[in-house]
């Protein structure tokens, strides 16, 4: 059953296929000095002919365009391998068509000339050339569609990074984590003085370093790599031997950037789903890998949660990478830890580097 979008594209095609012939019909004529009634039978095949190669190529077409878009956009060398494809499933097909009317069939299609070779090189290089015409039109047509198509997910994408962002920044700076803190703190007033005015300094460094890139979507990794180290020992000194965060770095921090607080996201994430005691520490490692991703692995000790999670501690992170970068957040769970592994972005990157069009 053909749809309106089905039929509204089968008009539009048969209309161009009204208006070109009818003006080919009038330059040849116009050329030969001569007018023609258009109720002929060769003016029947013509136009039988050209409808038929006209769709034959739109179709197919089509049918590479749309397979080249799934497989990641149009460019200018897709573009012309599919425009090289189109034209050797044509120009044979066109031939055949040409030969069969003028050397086989020229009694039966009314056509009369007295140099059949002569006509049907003119009649195939015309089809050829009105074939690559539609052709480039085609593919203009829908590398401006994908172009279109791909600012619209930029929008949403900024839109999501926003709302992300701010997501983001108000877990952080929550009511919770800041009591958490304040009774530790009050604790260690009592116990190690030194150890409270430790405390105190980075507790204030933390928060200074979420209120100073509260409007950054993207922070060098070096100043988080800093910031984590405040979050770290805040976390060993309220959970003592309970918890263990290692670092291993081996890039220059300076060089990269990453979404700001990710990496204490990440952390928070291991810290709020495992159950970690002395007997049964939480083991949280952060390592670079080959210079190109940073990975945040940590034992598997499942509590049980009283709410099904959301994971939107992920999801947050995943959306505001989408942005920067086509390289996805990959997550492994297997039966002994968690994974988070997360790319690390050129400190020049500013925004998604989308296909060319």
């Amino acid at each position: 059953m053909f749809t309106k979008k089905t039929l509204k594209k089968f008009g539009f095609r048969w209309l161009v296929v009204n208006v070109v012939f009818i003006l080919v019909k009038l330059t040849v004529e116009h050329d030969e000095g001569e007018t023609h009634d258009l109720f002929t039978r060769s003016n029947a095949f013509y136009y039988l002919s050209a409808f038929f190669l006209f769709m034959v190529a739109w179709e197919h077409n089509d049918w590479l365009i749309k397979r080249q878009l799934k497989k990641g956009g149009l460019d200018l060398k897709n573009s012309l391998n599919i425009l090289v494809k189109t034209l050797l499933v044509f120009l044979p097909i066109s031939a055949l068509t040409y030969y069969l009317a003028l050397y086989q069939f020229k009694v039966f299609c009314g056509i009369i000339t007295n140099n059949v070779f002569e006509e049907f090189l003119e009649d195939f290089s015309r089809g050829a050339t009105l074939c690559t015409t539609v052709v480039f039109f085609n593919l203009f047509h829908h590398a401006m569609n994908q172009r279109e198509e791909m600012k619209k997910q930029m929008e949403d994408l900024k839109k999501e990074m926003l709302a992300s962002k701010y997501t983001s920044l108000k877990n952080q700076i929550s009511p919770h984590f800041l009591f958490n803190s304040l009774n530790t703190l009050t604790s260690l007033m009592y116990e190690d003085r030194d150890l409270a005015s430790d405390f105190v300094t980075r507790l204030a460094s933390s928060y200074r370093y979420i209120l100073d890139n509260r409007e950054e979507d993207l922070v060098s990794l070096s100043k988080e790599l800093n910031f984590l180290d405040s979050f770290i020992f805040m976390m060993n000194v309220r959970h003592k031997e309970a918890v263990f965060i290692r670092t291993d770095i081996f890039i220059r921090a300076e060089n990269y950037v990453i979404p700001t607080l990710s990496l204490q996201m990440l952390v928070e994430n291991a810290l709020k789903h495992n159950y970690y005691s002395k007997e049964k520490p939480l083991l949280i490692s952060i390592t670079t890998v080959n210079g190109e991703v940073l990975k945040v692995k940590n034992n598997l000790q499942k509590r049980e949660l009283k709410e099904d999670t959301t994971r939107l501690g992920i999801k947050n992170i995943k959306k505001r990478y989408s942005y920067y970068t086509n390289t996805p957040v990959l997550v492994e769970e297997e039966s002994g830890y968690f994974e988070v592994t997360i790319p690390l972005l050129n400190k020049e990157i500013t925004e998604i580097n989308l296909l060319s069009v």
